[in-house]
């Protein structure tokens, strides 16, 4: 299923608490931003709405690698003709951009971004004392080296994600908060159920995806 639909879906659990709970603009806007954003991160195990523009940003740093190897390899040819005893170190730094460049794949270094991210989160967190961010860091950390819906797209995953929005609602004191971002995460788990694929909710215990596609 598209992000966009999971996005749609997360923002309307988000909306509907914002009403259940007593209003307050400011818990309604945790309460949208919270279920939103739950709803698409189930889908850190791949490029998504999240990481997409990661993605581009790999594809650079590849691209990158390659061209600044290249140039390195003519700096060290020129150096060479011109009898500078200095191009073997220049050349041989070229060599091992242009090797890392065609070795790195452009996912490997999405997925190392996204990390990148996570250990922020983490390290935030851990400055800050925030259970909750300590442990949307590891989360995040960790997810975008697992299979796509795989452990993320289970119920492991959801309790997990319950109990760092549990920490949330705890530092936030924002009634709620835990429940509407529980829910958001458990709608992209469902909508996925719905598609072909299904989704392995007790993976791996039961390897089988569950699917109710019409």
């Amino acid at each position: 299923m598209k992000g966009s639909t999971h996005l749609a879906i997360g923002t309307a659990i988000g909306i509907a608490a914002s009403i259940y709970y007593p209003f307050d603009p400011v818990h309604a806007a945790y309460y949208v931003a919270a279920s939103a954003f739950s709803a698409i991160s189930a889908d850190l195990d791949g490029t998504n709405m999240l990481s997409s523009k990661l993605g581009k940003v790999s594809h650079r740093i590849r691209e990158s690698a390659l061209w600044l190897g290249l140039l390195a390899l003519g700096a060290g040819g020129w150096l060479y003709s011109a009898g500078n005893p200095n191009y073997p170190a220049l050349a041989a730094g070229g060599i091992g951009l242009v090797l890392l460049g065609l070795i790195l794949k452009e996912g490997a270094v999405r997925n190392a971004l996204v990390s990148l991210c996570g250990v922020g989160l983490l390290y935030a967190g851990w400055r800050s004392h925030s259970t909750g961010l300590i442990g949307l860091g590891v989360f995040v950390a960790w997810a975008p080296w697992l299979n796509h819906r795989g452990l993320t797209h289970t119920v492991w995953a959801a309790l997990a994600w319950a109990f760092i929005a549990a920490a949330f609602e705890r530092q936030l004191h924002v009634e709620g908060l835990g429940a509407a971002a529980t829910a958001g995460y458990l709608s992209h788990l469902v909508a996925d159920t719905l598609t072909p694929g299904g989704v392995k909710w007790l993976y791996p215990i039961v390897k089988k995806s569950i699917k109710l596609s019409f």
